[in-house]
């Protein structure tokens, strides 16, 4: 189902209806600052494993990320993180990265990697991050399947015509990015970038 939320002024009726879907295992794609996204609670394994079927991936092998709302948010999910680490995440969050941390107990097996890391994101999108706030725990993060066809990635509606008999809700938050997010590997000192995307790391 396509629904329309402002960007700037999310009707906090509709936020509502998407997150009792979210509660209940609901998929959704949804917009962030880079990518629409396609994402679940991450206290859903069988809505986790939807998407990898979505996506046609295995969830073990799949390299999944996931949104939190802040740093604060984000540090209950990673094990300890140090000083000089803390000032560098705050330098970019909230912003279109993905950082790789060690993972904590808190983060479900099926989103850790055999290296038991995970990645993190705080986006720097006002409607998502009302999601999570609402939620009150993270959504899972993955770019929608590959097509040949760009402006699936951009145009809500394309993505409704394509998606929508496979997930819940396609939030229809404007248009949409093509450049992915910045990963940036934080269990390495000085911190590492994997993946050049919207991100610029001074």
């Amino acid at each position: 189902m396509l629904i329309q939320i402002h960007p700037k002024n999310p009707d906090e009726r509709k936020i509502n209806k998407v997150v009792e879907s979210l509660r209940k295992g609901g998929v959704i794609i949804y917009p962030t600052d880079t990518v629409y996204g396609i994402g679940c609670s991450i206290e859903h394994p069988e809505a986790i494993e939807r998407i990898c079927q979505i996506k046609k991936i295995n969830p073990q092998k799949a390299q999944l990320s996931f949104l939190c709302n802040d740093l604060s948010h984000l540090s209950e999910y990673t094990k300890a993180i140090s000083t000089p680490l803390y000032r560098f995440l705050k330098t970019y969050v909230p912003g279109p990265f993905t950082f790789i941390l060690e993972a904590s107990k808190k983060v479900p097996k099926l989103l850790r990697t055999k290296k038991d890391t995970v990645g993190i994101r705080v986006p720097d999108n006002e409607l998502s991050r009302y999601l999570l706030k609402s939620l009150g725990c993270p959504i899972l993060s993955t770019s929608l399947p590959l097509e040949d066809d760009q402006e699936i990635y951009t145009d809500p509606e394309l993505m409704e015509e394509e998606f929508g008999n496979r997930v819940d809700f396609v939030i229809d938050g404007g248009w949409g990015g093509s450049v992915p997010s910045t990963v940036v590997d934080c269990t390495k000192n000085p911190p590492e970038i994997i993946r050049e995307g919207l991100g610029i790391i001074e």
